[in-house]
């Protein structure tokens, strides 16, 4: 005898099918939308996209005074984390986020975010050009902080400048080093108001001594690359960015700020990075 035909049994016989024509139209549509290698592409002829790497002791949302000037020029921005664990790893994440994007790149960092880039963009045809603001510029065998030499504010004994989590001494590469609120205070945030030092002190990011290891083979041998350097920084004294980046090659230009300028000047900060994206477009 034959059962039966009822609406919900009508609807338990679809769903196989349902289904499998659900799963079968989100793969089409994910295969149309990323391409072989699950790279994200460009329309032609766009400006490249500006990828900005922030430093240490701070976070992406430093650059949002130059995101927004950059989304009004028509430019596709990604300020993305740089994690502050170790060079070799922060490069390396950097550089699989760079493999995600394709068509032309001009990618930024600040301060340490400077070592990042240069180890992150190397091999990677797609990286027009280089941007450091008050930036590092490793060669092989260099390592960041030692770079900075012994006029930058950081360069005293560790205590006076770093709070240690754990608390425990001496520190490890695994230790967290946290800005003193004096240091934010009197260097890192020179030129921003005491409320926005306040907020980058209490909000800031902790970075390891694992950031101090040695450079790798530095992208600005093979990419051409702008420093701007801010003629008012305490952290990487601007003599010291002048002599990385007369060895780079590097387009120099010179600003009247302290080495957060992307948060005090972020107006030439974009001009530079616009410079470098219509140099690097051709």
């Amino acid at each position: 005898m034959n059962t039966p035909s009822t609406p919900a049994a009508r609807l338990t016989r679809r769903r196989p099918f349902a289904v499998t024509a659900l799963l079968a139209a989100v793969t089409l549509s994910l295969v149309t939308l990323f391409p072989a290698g699950g790279a994200v592409a460009q329309e032609a002829g766009a400006k490249p996209a500006v990828v900005l790497v922030h430093g240490a002791w701070a976070d992406a949302s430093s650059w949002t005074g130059v995101i927004r000037k950059l989304h009004y020029d028509g430019y596709t921005v990604r300020a993305i984390p740089n994690h502050l664990r170790s060079l070799s790893g922060d490069a390396a994440s950097v550089k699989d986020f760079l493999e995600t994007l394709t068509g032309p790149i001009v990618l930024v960092g600040h301060s340490y975010g400077g070592a990042v880039i240069t180890n992150a963009a190397t091999g990677n045809p797609n990286v027009k050009a280089l941007v450091y603001v008050n930036a590092f510029a490793p060669d092989a065998g260099e390592s960041a902080l030692r770079l900075a030499g012994p006029d930058s504010a950081l360069a005293g004994d560790p205590a006076t400048v770093f709070d240690f989590v754990p608390a425990a001494l001496p520190p490890t590469l695994k230790t967290d080093l946290y800005l003193k609120k004096a240091a934010v205070f009197s260097s890192f945030g020179a030129g921003l108001s005491a409320a926005d030092k306040a907020v980058v002190w209490a909000t800031q990011r902790p970075a390891t001594l694992a950031i101090d290891e040695p450079s790798g083979t530095p992208a600005w041998r093979t990419i051409p690359s702008w420093a701007l350097i801010g003629t008012r920084d305490q952290i990487i004294p601007p003599a010291a960015q002048r002599a990385m980046a007369t060895r780079a090659g590097a387009t120099i230009t010179e600003f009247d700020a302290g080495h957060v300028g992307m948060m005090t000047d972020p107006r030439a900060v974009t001009r530079v990075i616009e410079r470098a994206a219509k140099a690097g477009a051709h």
